[in-house]
């Protein structure tokens, strides 16, 4: 229909508008069917190399997850060629076609099942698969993930407007933050997990997951339909084009013949209105906003719960100091080594331990609690005190009061690898003087913990044969009963072999052959793993006087200096009288516990 003189100057101004955009962004005239045709191109589901790229990310993103290397994970994002399909579905709902929104979708339907199918192969397979800081960090979004998610399909959308030569130097920093692949990757770890260790504990891991890449693909798609519709995309020059590549493409015949065959598509012509479009795009993300911002309500409250934690024990600290940490001649009197909080039905208890040389009266403590609850605001019946007294001599406290004469910043909260550091603290605290069957020396333990689950304690020992099952229910109830506020705690032993085998080298040039490598790289693992090991090579009785003996130990020397860096003290020779041949063995230094 002819549009009115009315009509005329809004659409000129409209125009305008859009035209200054595009100036603004750098597209110049032309390279809109360029990026039509390019994002369309991008949804084929015969490039072989699309489907290789998308094998190769998934495999590199769920091994950086589990070993959990942010560098190896940022490698999987620079590989991942998951944007293309994404922003090509917010092409299609800017444009209203049809034909793209299917060729994007069916992109993306078997894109997504092929990265979760083999990240769950992969966990499936490896044999160990416990949850990193990297994989818990993606399992609960929050709407600032979905602002993120935002910004980067916003920096997509505008990369691929760019003029060719431009947009090569903006896919990096584009890839890495979008960061679609690694959330698919937790949800195929979390699918994995499920199926070989804990259904519950991994459908929630895949949950989060599965939500994480939801908010970054509805997040992307909305910004990009709004960026494209902005530079007008889907101008009547650029759909001519784009109808004459539909024409020639055979993917593209085939979905418009399904039009033919279903009348009721044909009628739809664009994919319904622009208002319906995009109102259909807002209700996603009004959906997506609900446990977005529980998450984020949780996270929230833990960080007011932290800060008011923090307060309560700077004050704690300073009303003791104020009052506790002098006697009235001035001299030192104590000061506080440790304070932790707990938590408790309508109270909070104060736990403090104390160097003291002369100990509180009940009179004092009750001070104490009335005056850390008067400048904290509370009442004094919500504050409960615990205090742990440790006798010492005037004098040293004097020196320690005096390395401690500036008050320390209250702590922040502790992370990740200080809760691993006590927790091996109190473990190591627990295990001394554990006894193991004389044949065995402790070499250590590792402690594995997962949300939602028990402590799991692996120790290791260094023995020629393994601990007979009776022995070792005997260490671990011992162990369960020197750690008993560990409910439910799961212990179990892993031997390392002192004898690992005999040392093979090349009869001509005396290198190291294949099986001696192998047994090399089985023991720079095991030095690597525990520091109190040293490897020893069992030397025939000429081994000091045979030629090219020197040579080869040097050379075992260098093996592991070089692929494990194992330092060339933690090897040694000894003569063994039994022996034709070298052999190499494994010494402990000293007990673990």
């Amino acid at each position: 229909m002819p549009s009115t003189k009315a009509e005329e100057p809004e659409r000129r101004q409209g125009r305008r508008w859009h035209g200054g955009l595009a100036r603004f962004l750098g597209i110049v005239p032309g390279r809109q069917a360029e990026i039509y045709l390019q994002l369309v191109r991008a949804t084929t589901l015969r490039d072989g190399n699309h489907w290789l790229l998308i094998l190769f990310a998934a495999g590199i993103a769920t091994l950086g997850l589990i070993l959990n290397s942010p560098a190896v994970i940022i490698g999987a994002m620079l590989i991942s060629p998951l944007m293309g399909p994404i922003l090509a579905a917010g092409l299609a709902l800017a444009a209203g076609d049809l034909v793209l929104g299917l060729r994007a979708g069916l992109n993306l339907v078997a894109s997504c099942a092929l990265a979760i199918g083999f990240a769950v192969l992969l966990t499936a397979v490896l044999p160990f698969k416990e949850m990193t800081a990297e994989i818990a960090a993606r399992t609960q979004p929050t709407t600032l993930d979905f602002v993120i998610a935002l910004l980067s399909g916003l920096v997509g959308s505008v990369a691929i407007c760019k003029d060719a030569r431009e947009v090569a130097t903006s896919i990096p920093g584009v890839a890495i933050a979008v960061a679609l692949m690694p959330p698919l990757c937790v949800v195929g770890y979390g699918a994995g997990y499920a199926l070989t260790v804990d259904a519950a504990q991994g459908l929630r891991v895949a949950q989060g997951g599965g939500l994480l890449f939801l908010t970054n693909l509805i997040a992307i798609t909305f910004t990009a339909m709004v960026v494209f519709l902005a530079v007008r995309l889907d101008g009547e020059s650029v759909r001519a084009k784009v109808l004459d590549w539909y024409r020639q493409d055979g993917e593209s015949a085939f979905l418009r013949g399904l039009f033919v065959r279903f009348p009721a598509l044909e009628r739809r012509g664009p994919i319904g209105s622009l208002p319906v479009r995009v109102a259909t795009v807002v209700t996603s993300i009004a959906l997506l906003l609900i446990p977005l911002s529980r998450s984020f309500s949780q996270l929230r409250h833990e960080t007011e719960r932290q800060r008011e934690e923090n307060r309560i024990l700077s004050v704690a600290r300073s009303v003791w100091q104020e009052r506790f940490g002098r006697l009235p001649t001035g001299e030192p009197r104590s000061f506080i080594e440790h304070m932790t909080l707990k938590k408790g039905s309508g109270q909070t208890e104060l736990v403090l331990s104390v160097f003291t040389s002369e100990p509180c009266a009940e009179a004092e403590k009750s001070l104490y609690t009335d005056l850390v609850a008067a400048r904290l605001g509370r009442s004094t019946d919500s504050l409960a005190l615990q205090l742990i007294e440790i006798p010492t001599a005037r004098a040293a406290l004097k020196a320690k009061r005096d390395e401690l004469a500036v008050p320390p910043p209250p702590p922040p909260p502790p992370g990740v690898a200080q809760l691993h550091g006590k927790l091996e603290q109190r473990l190591s605290s627990g295990l001394r003087g554990l006894r193991l069957p004389p044949e065995a020396e402790p070499l250590g333990f590792q402690a594995s913990v997962r949300p939602g689950e028990p402590l799991a304690l692996t120790l290791a020992y260094l023995a020629d044969q393994d601990i007979g099952a009776d022995a070792a229910a005997l260490i671990a109830g011992a162990v369960r009963d020197r750690l008993g506020e560990e409910p439910g705690m799961k212990v179990s032993l892993e031997r390392s072999p002192r004898s690992l085998g005999l040392l093979t080298f090349a009869r001509r040039d005396g290198a190291l052959t294949r099986e001696a490598r192998d047994l090399l790289d089985t023991a720079g693992e095991e030095l690597e793993r525990w520091p109190a090991l040293r490897a020893e090579i069992a030397l025939p009785p000429d081994g000091g006087s045979t030629a090219g003996a020197e040579g080869r130990v040097q050379a075992v020397r260098e093996y592991l200096a070089t692929r494990w860096r194992i330092d060339s003290g933690r090897l040694g020779t000894a003569a063994d009288p039994g022996r034709r041949a070298m052999a190499l063995n494994l010494r402990l230094l000293a007990p673990a516990w």
